[in-house]
């Protein structure tokens, strides 16, 4: 049936797919603050952070980690086929997708655990903890351009456009080919 489309991304995985984008956007904007804002967008961000980690194991099929963390040879031969244009489509995450997804929450709890480190007086001060919390932020931001990136690629390699199937939760009705 040409033009059907199936319902992927639940409500809860879209809104905070978006309001996690806000999060880390305002407190990149903020990040000379060092307070206010940009404390509240990363105190936002951890408990987003900590939303999806439940909802990884407890939401519909495509939020559960199990339906897309895969296993690192799966990730490696996936990329390898798409590097040979001949990579399958995945109604959710595709592997590479999926290990996006992990890198990205890792990234997001470690700058949010050291930013909150930053507030305590035990660490106040302590050059380790700053420097790191840049780094993940910094090492986040070209995370963030390969995710874009990624999947703009996914969206013509396969005819589909991934921003909208965020936006709207619908994709494309799995073909014979595909893997649900």
């Amino acid at each position: 049936m040409a033009g059907a489309t199936i319902r992927v991304w639940d409500p809860l995985v879209r809104i905070f797919h978006w309001t996690l984008v806000a999060s880390f956007a305002v407190a990149w904007a903020t990040a000379e603050d060092r307070g206010g804002l940009h404390e509240w967008a990363g105190y936002a961000a951890a408990a987003l952070i900590t939303f999806r980690l439940a909802w990884g194991l407890a939401g519909p099929k495509y939020a559960r980690f199990r339906q897309f963390v895969r296993a690192p040879s799966e990730v490696l031969g996936y990329l390898k086929a798409s590097l040979r244009g001949g990579e399958p489509r995945y109604v959710g995450h595709n592997p590479a997708g999926g290990l996006m997804i992990v890198g990205l929450l890792a990234g997001l709890a470690g700058t949010a655990l050291t930013g909150w480190m930053y507030t305590l007086d035990r660490f106040w001060g302590a050059d380790w903890v700053e420097e790191t919390h840049e780094a993940l932020a910094t090492l986040l931001l070209a995370m963030v351009g390969l995710h874009v990136a990624g999947a703009l690629f996914a969206s013509m390699r396969h005819g589909e456009n991934l921003v909208r199937a965020m936006i709207t939760g619908r994709k494309r009705a799995p073909g014979p080919l595909d893997i649900a």
